[in-house]
């Protein structure tokens, strides 16, 4: 009897032992596992609830890569779990919108425009109008962007959109937003990107929430920086008609050139002002090399945090 109590004993105080030198991750993996084998005990089928899918989602990011694709749930599901409110959230009332064109009339307008090159939208719904089918200047317009016809002036010619890109490719950047939503608050972060059309490459310009005129103006304004001196080699700019994209007129480049030209003289006479006095001129003298990076740093930091670099 007393062997087999300090046997137990024995084997109690290592079972501790053992605990004690565990990380937390190892203990975290534990309780994945434990409630995978609960939540398998109940149907032959399990039904994961909310409850379950919450412990799942927060648990499965301390098991190893090479272990995530063989538990009960795959990482797709995961994703899928995020997604579901995302999408809740994000759910517009269904619109019916505008009735669809005839494919009479399709045919009609495509016949008309190959058969007569000089015809417009207002020709071609006045011919329509005198067969019988009301339909407007715009339905026009919209069934020959769809049947990619170009206009009257350029449908007889060779040039088209395609071959106009590839000549242009070159000379063409294209800017527009992306939006991520947030794992937790769901909160939806805009970035605002601008890509070169002949490389495909992308500059990410900045990120906030939500973007508006003045910022969009902003970021664009930073861009030349970016591509230093090839930012002459671009003429062309393609976006849409978002309202983030407003027009900066030459009243705003005015007062902002005269502001800045402004700044810098009054930072000119502040700083001969202070580098005369004898005080800080022997300060500068000996510990002019560690201040001014801090200062520049200091400087680059905050036109990073007004410009909306990090997200704040």
């Amino acid at each position: 009897m007393v062997s087999r109590l300090l046997y137990l004993i024995f084997v109690r105080l290592g079972e501790w032992l053992v605990l004690l030198g565990r990380t937390s991750a190892a203990k975290d993996v534990e309780l994945l596992v434990l409630h995978e084998i609960a939540v398998l005990r109940r149907t032959t089928r399990p039904r994961l609830d909310w409850a379950d899918r919450a412990v799942l989602a927060a648990l499965v990011r301390r098991l190893p890569q090479m272990l995530r694709g063989h538990r009960l749930v795959t990482p797709g599901t995961i994703l899928r779990w995020h997604r579901r409110p995302v999408a809740r959230k994000w759910t517009y009332p269904s619109r019916t919108g505008r009735p669809p064109v005839d494919d009479t009339i399709v045919t009609l307008i495509e016949r008309m425009a190959w058969e007569n090159t000089g015809w417009g939208y207002r020709r071609m719904q006045g011919e329509l109008l005198k067969l019988g089918h009301r339909v407007a200047a715009s339905t026009v317009r919209r069934v020959l962007q769809r049947l990619r016809i170009p206009p009257a002036p350029t449908r007889n010619t060779d040039m088209s959109w395609r071959r106009f890109l590839r000549a242009q490719a070159t000379s063409m950047v294209a800017c527009d937003f992306f939006h991520v939503d947030c794992a937790v608050t769901l909160k939806r972060v805009h970035v605002f990107f601008v890509m070169e059309v002949a490389t495909r490459y992308v500059h990410v310009l900045g990120t906030t929430t939500p973007p508006d005129g003045p910022w969009t103006t902003q970021q664009a304004r930073n861009l030349p920086m970016d591509l230093d001196d090839r930012a002459d080699s671009f003429r062309f700019l393609i976006r849409d008609r978002a309202g983030q994209f407003t027009t900066a007129g030459t009243d705003g480049l005015v007062v902002f050139v005269v502001t800045f030209l402004a700044l810098v003289a009054v930072w000119c006479a502040v700083g001969r002002f202070f580098a005369t006095r004898p005080v800080i001129a022997r300060a500068l003298a000996r510990w002019g090399h560690t201040m001014l990076p801090i200062a520049l740093i200091g400087i680059g930091l905050l036109i990073l945090v007004e410009g909306g670099v990090f997200g704040l």
